[in-house]
């Protein structure tokens, strides 16, 4: 099995379906379903089983795919430490992160790193998918969650407390809950993964919910344009001018961001060019909002 046969059946086998796999490889779907008819030939082995539900791994495929993945890890290892020693300050950076972060503090970095090294190219990806580095999905990522794959090298380089937050035109209209009263007669905007029935610590049962959101963006941008309370960053909340509802954060609750980046790419030329703008704009925006 080659690589790039590896790669075929692993997009199969991840997307379950011989369009979805072509779509990753940016291939169309006659040739990705010709390269396993092929692959499979090769083997004299039936890879998959064609199900309702998509392709499901047979035993034998159960066992190409354990060296598949060996096959990929090295490939994504070679890639890597090779890269890990081009000091050219040239060539493509894939960074990923939220819409938020990167609006707020990725596009100034851009900005810096264009005019220093414009032969850099910034690829940013603010899907809500989780890339992985060691995978080189990714070169860099800015997240609020420190990994725990010992191979990625992590820094925080924000600590910021949590609290309710609302527009001064929403504040005008409905006044500000009283706590202990659950929000009632307020309106409220959540983050969607919040599975919790209080916010910041306050129960929500008798608020009203406009809207959940996927983006941290959209969430700040919701609360600015006076839709409702929302639980935010202190430090990104009182930069966009809005009012915090009561004096103390609740709960201790904190939002970190975490820089990550695999550790054979860290001494990486260009890489390493882009993170000390990252770390430059975070520490810029920190000093214009003191």
């Amino acid at each position: 099995m080659n690589w790039d046969d590896a790669r075929v059946f692993l997009a199969v086998e991840r997307e379950k379906t011989l369009r979805g796999a072509g779509r990753a490889l940016n291939i169309d779907q006659a040739t990705v379903g010709r390269r396993i008819a092929a692959l499979e030939h090769a083997l004299r082995a039936t890879l998959f089983l064609r199900t309702s539900e998509g392709y499901a791994l047979t035993t034998a495929g159960e066992v190409a795919l354990r060296s598949a993945e060996k096959i990929e890890h090295f490939a994504h290892e070679l890639v890597r430490q090779t890269q890990g020693t081009d000091t050219r300050l040239a060539g493509d950076v894939r960074v990923t992160s939220t819409d938020l972060i990167a609006f707020e503090f990725l596009l100034p970095a851009i900005e810096r790193l264009h005019a220093l090294h414009p032969e850099v190219r910034v690829l940013l990806d603010t899907s809500t998918r989780m890339l992985n580095l060691a995978k080189r999905e990714a070169d860099i990522a800015v997240r609020s969650v420190r990994p725990d794959n010992p191979d990625l090298v992590a820094r925080r380089i924000a600590r910021w407390p949590m609290a309710l937050f609302a527009s001064s035109a929403y504040l005008e209209r409905h006044g500000k809950p009283v706590a202990g009263c659950a929000f009632a007669g307020h309106d409220l905007v959540l983050w969607a993964a919040n599975r919790s029935p209080t916010l910041a610590g306050e129960p929500i049962h008798a608020g009203r919910i406009v809207s959940t959101f996927n983006s941290s963006l959209m969430l700040l941008t919701a609360v600015k344009a006076g839709l409702g309370i929302g639980e935010l960053p202190i430090h990104l909340a009182e930069h966009d001018g809005l009012v915090q509802i009561w004096p103390e954060p609740a709960r201790g609750a904190v939002y970190e961001v975490w820089l990550v980046t695999h550790q054979d790419l860290r001494h990486t030329a260009r890489i390493a060019a882009m993170i000390d703008g990252i770390v430059s704009a975070f520490e810029n925006h920190a000093t214009h909002t003191k």
